[in-house]
């Protein structure tokens, strides 16, 4: 049994200390809102994020930051994205060398375009950082419906370790040496699946959906070997998986924010009826700037930085999607 801290207290969060619970964990849950701590303590359900999910006694509920870090085996950290940095820095003087810290969290820092688990490295240097990634929507993941995940780590043993905390018969877990590709491929899926939302917001069907998919995942992959992560990866549960079911699932915040965009409300108000953060929102312009710093072409994280940032109407963005000038579908596959 280890002792685990888990550090974030929403959907994602919340489902993985239920799961670590019921493999035998020992688990404490961290949250900087002391509503949400009262809540979860008096409540043992997340009303809001996950209903009807009813959480053990025995998982405990804090807002003492310290007392979710010290004397713990590994930390899970499940904040949103763009609080990653702030709350390791904030994390500092509890976190002892060589503590595994286990980042669950997707997305890419917009000033520094550095991703979340260079982020934690930046702040605690001393800390063995690993990533758990994958098609993993917490409401099924606390539904305990069958779910696969990776785990990326520098060293084998690591990741053989977090997988082992983490595996049961309803949740498996693969291992990875590619965190890089890991990262790249489910910050950038949430770009896509916004693109993914905004052509069902248009009434488009199912053949849109595809494509979007098919040349969103072409678009990651090549910016995401380009910077070193694995095309491997980008076929796999952190690239295409990820991508298919962000891109289709009623969970998908991403895909709810880019319908309502469809429709024809602004961001603003598309993030505000949505009520959880948005991380496409926050990873397209970094998407964008890292494909004109590692010059390669993504159109359709382009259009999408356009429809958000610039007022551009989603289905002119499209249209223009469409009539780009016609070319190989893979460079590769080209005649003899």
């Amino acid at each position: 049994m280890a002792k685990v801290g888990v550090l974030g207290a929403g959907s994602w969060g919340t489902a993985l200390s239920l799961l670590l619970h019921k493999n035998g964990n020992n688990v404490v849950v961290w949250s900087i809102d002391k509503n949400e701590v009262d809540m979860l303590q008096k409540e043992r359900e997340h009303k809001s994020k996950l209903p009807g999910i009813k959480l053990p006694d025995e998982i405990m509920f804090t807002t003492d930051l310290e007392e979710s870090i010290k004397e713990k085996d590994f930390l899970v950290l499940a904040v949103p994205s763009v609080f990653t940095r702030s709350t390791a820095r904030s994390m500092k003087p509890y976190v002892k060398p060589g503590q595994i810290i286990v980042n669950v969290a997707k997305g890419i820092e917009e000033t520094t375009l550095m991703t979340l688990t260079e982020q934690i490295e930046e702040e605690l240097p001393e800390a063995n950082v690993a990533v758990l990634s994958g098609p993993s929507h917490a409401e099924e993941v606390g539904r305990e419906l069958p779910t696969i995940c990776v785990v990326g780590a520098k060293e084998k043993e690591t990741a053989e370790y977090i997988r082992r905390a983490f595996m049961n018969d309803v949740f498996r877990v693969y291992i990875s040496s590619d965190i890089l590709g890991i990262e790249i491929g489910g910050a950038l899926k949430n770009v896509i699946a916004l693109a993914a939302g905004i052509a069902d917001g248009l009434g488009y069907g199912d053949n849109t959906k595809a494509a979007l998919i098919t040349r969103g995942i072409a678009e990651i992959t090549r910016l995401g070997v380009k910077m070193g992560g694995k095309a491997e990866s980008f076929s796999g549960l952190t690239g295409i998986g990820d991508l298919i079911v962000t891109c289709a699932s009623v969970h998908s915040r991403n895909r709810k924010a880019g319908f309502l965009m469809g429709q024809g409300k602004t961001m603003k108000e598309a993030m505000d009826e949505v009520q959880m953060v948005v991380e496409g929102v926050y990873s397209a312009k970094a998407g964008l700037a890292l494909a004109q710093k590692y010059g390669e072409s993504m159109p359709i994280v382009e259009q999408i930085n356009k429809v958000l940032f610039e007022d551009k109407s989603a289905a002119v963005a499209v249209q223009e999607l469409m009539m780009r000038d016609a070319r190989l579908e893979n460079t590769e596959l080209y005649w003899d």
